[in-house]
């Protein structure tokens, strides 16, 4: 075999000398040029890197001042949602918007309002703003009481004058004038514009002197005054309000829910805009002051990374990317990297271009041992091949040789005595069964190369087993050359298969259990197990465990007991397994041991129902 491989050796040689000259001129090469491109590489790196942190930090400016009407509009009127923005100055956080409710026990302005309602509030003698409000109060509700509507908007007037004029407690103001607007709009006939106003928008004050605000503006502005009790006492009872008289509600209902229990754990006083990678972008502004807003950051550098791509920057794989895990971060110096397939084909081509000698060396080395290694396992898998064949020619030789000197020996024995007078009589019997033996040789090689190239389609139908046992307990009496015992424990259910396959596989397992067999009789068994499962257990030598799986090759036999040769062509077990799986099922070896050997075969049923009745 060495000598046939020898030109093949000789070939690789010659073009490993030829790739080692080569391979010493291109060292030389791009020794010179590794530096300068890894220079280049690099260059070109940083300045895609300066340009993805411009184009972040005039995205986030651009994006901050887009908001930034939002921002002042929102630090005015506490009604406006101003989501994923934040504003924070003279050290106090405006936006997003905190609860700053008050921390005392009690709820003075939820029981004022209980007092106010019961009649029960009085003013001491040096309350006289308080006691003039309650004398106005008195006044809307003795005008209420006429059914005056005139009278009611005069004294209503009187009382908002009088409310312009002296600033009372928030747990007072609010409390008092809530009480009245409740009153008119439940007994009086103001205007509904006056009321909406009232309740939600707010009138300006006369001469110029600044804007009275709505119920549900006041108490959002006045709610750092108010414990969280009278806060969400007054909440119920203005948006019970608003509804009454045809005010929007929904978005002080969700200011009042949007309240934040604590600060955002956000840096102040900045030098520079940073990136907080909690989800904020911050920017300083005069004073002190910040203001900023969310953002989604991977989301961000996606978009970063799909303008580049467009822009032809990066390749279709390229990304930007941030680094580290500092909690701040500065705009100007931010840790931006450009991840491209780009930089590791140049840095993997300059490694490559500095190694390319050794690296060329061990590639040509890998080629020619894989040339080699390939010609070895083709040149044996010929010998291989011609060895099989000349195996099976001379075993289907024998096998056949075999019964027919056999069958000529008998036929001369038989004419021999039956010129003689001599008894003959069971000559013919075993004519017989030296030509059943042939017969089943014969019709394993055709079924075997049939079923081999897919030229066999089963005929599928109901077969009972118990049937098929009786017939294989007929065949096994008239051909089997030793006593053999055939028991069974099956029922009467049926296989959907091939009736004529499924005798010739169990045929094929009763004489391999006759060949590999010392003991008289052989005994025979076969059980039926659920979901198809049939068992073959025989009293013979016993399988290796190691050649469970290969007993099922082509051509592959056993040796018989103290090393004889049994008869055989090495196809039962593999026509046995092909004609399983041709059904769908499977055959395995279930156990094996000196005692005997129990095969298992999984076949489908026949479904039940599907039987014609006729």
């Amino acid at each position: 075999m060495m000598r046939r491989l020898l030109p093949t050796l000789a070939a690789l040689v010659l073009g490993l000398a030829g790739l080692g000259v080569g391979l010493g001129y291109l060292h030389r090469i791009f020794t010179a040029e590794r530096e300068d491109a890894r220079a280049t590489l690099q260059a070109r790196r940083e300045a895609l890197e300066q340009y993805a942190r411009a184009s972040l930090g005039q995205a986030l400016h651009e994006g901050l001042e887009g908001a930034r009407a939002i921002l002042q509009a929102a630090k005015a009127d506490p009604l406006m949602a101003a989501p994923g923005l934040y504003l924070r100055e003279k050290e106090e956080q405006l936006l997003p918007r905190l609860a700053l409710f008050d921390t005392a026990g009690d709820a003075p302005a939820k029981e004022r309002y209980v007092r106010l309602r019961a009649g029960t509030e009085t003013a001491e003698e040096d309350e006289g703003p308080w006691r003039e409000r309650l004398e106005r109060m008195a006044l809307v509700e003795r005008a209420l009481a006429t059914k005056d509507r005139r009278a009611t908007l005069l004294a209503l007037r009187a009382l908002l004058d009088h409310r312009a004029r002296f600033l009372l407690a928030s747990t007072r103001d609010l409390p008092s004038l809530l009480v009245v607007l409740e009153d008119v709009a439940a007994r009086g006939d103001a205007v509904p514009d006056l009321m909406r106003a009232l309740v939600r928008d707010g009138l300006l004050e006369g001469h110029g002197a600044g804007r009275m605000e709505g119920l549900q503006r006041l108490l959002l502005l006045k709610r750092s005054r108010l414990t969280r009790e009278d806060f969400d006492f007054l909440r119920g009872r203005v948006t019970e309000l608003s509804t009454r008289v045809g005010a929007p509600v929904a978005d002080f209902e969700a200011r009042s829910r949007e309240l934040a229990a604590s600060a955002l754990p956000l840096p102040g006083d900045l030098p520079e805009p940073v990136l907080v990678r909690s989800g904020w972008y911050l920017e300083p502004v005069a004073e002190g002051d910040t203001r900023g807003m969310t953002l989604d950051l991977p989301g961000l550098m996606e978009g970063l990374t799909r303008e580049m791509r467009e822009r032809g920057l990066l390749e279709a794989d390229g990304r930007v990317t941030l680094l580290g895990d500092a909690p701040v971060m500065a705009l100007t110096s931010l840790p931006v990297v450009v991840e491209s397939s780009t930089w590791a084909r140049g840095e993997a081509a300059l490694e490559s271009r500095y190694r390319l000698k050794s690296l060329m060396l061990t590639l040509c080395a890998a080629l020619a041992l894989t040339i080699a290694a390939l010609a070895f396992v083709a040149q044996h898998r010929k010998y291989r091949f011609l060895e099989l064949k000349s195996d099976f020619v001379a075993t289907v030789s024998h096998e056949l040789r075999t019964p027919l000197a056999s069958i000529r020996l008998l036929a001369e024995t038989l004419e021999w005595r039956v010129a003689e007078g001599a008894d003959a009589k069971d000559y013919p019997a075993r004519i017989i069964r030296e030509a059943d033996a042939l017969g089943f040789l014969v019709e394993n090689l055709l079924s075997f190369n049939r079923i081999d190239k897919g030229r066999w389609v089963p005929k599928l139908a109901p077969v009972r087993l118990d049937e098929l046992v009786s017939g294989l307990r007929r065949d096994l009496e008239a051909s089997a050359p030793m006593p053999v015992e055939l028991t069974a424990d099956v029922d009467t259910r049926e296989l959907n298969a091939d009736a004529q396959l499924l005798r010739l596989l169990l045929a094929n397992l009763a004489r391999n259990a006759c060949a590999y067999n010392e003991r008289s009789p052989v005994r025979l068994h076969v059980a039926t197990l659920p979901r198809g499962r049939v068992r073959f257990t025989d009293n013979g030598t016993g399988i290796p465990r190691a050649e469970w799986e290969r007993v099922f090759g082509e051509f592959h036999r056993l040796s018989g007991q103290g090393g004889r040769e049994v008869p055989g062509s090495g196809l039962g077990l593999a026509l046995c397994r092909r004609i399983a799986r041709l059904h769908g099922g499977a055959l395995r070896v279930a156990d094996s041991s000196p005692e005997g050997t129990t095969f298992e075969l999984t076949l489908p049923e026949y479904p039940p129902g599907e039987r014609n009745p006729a």
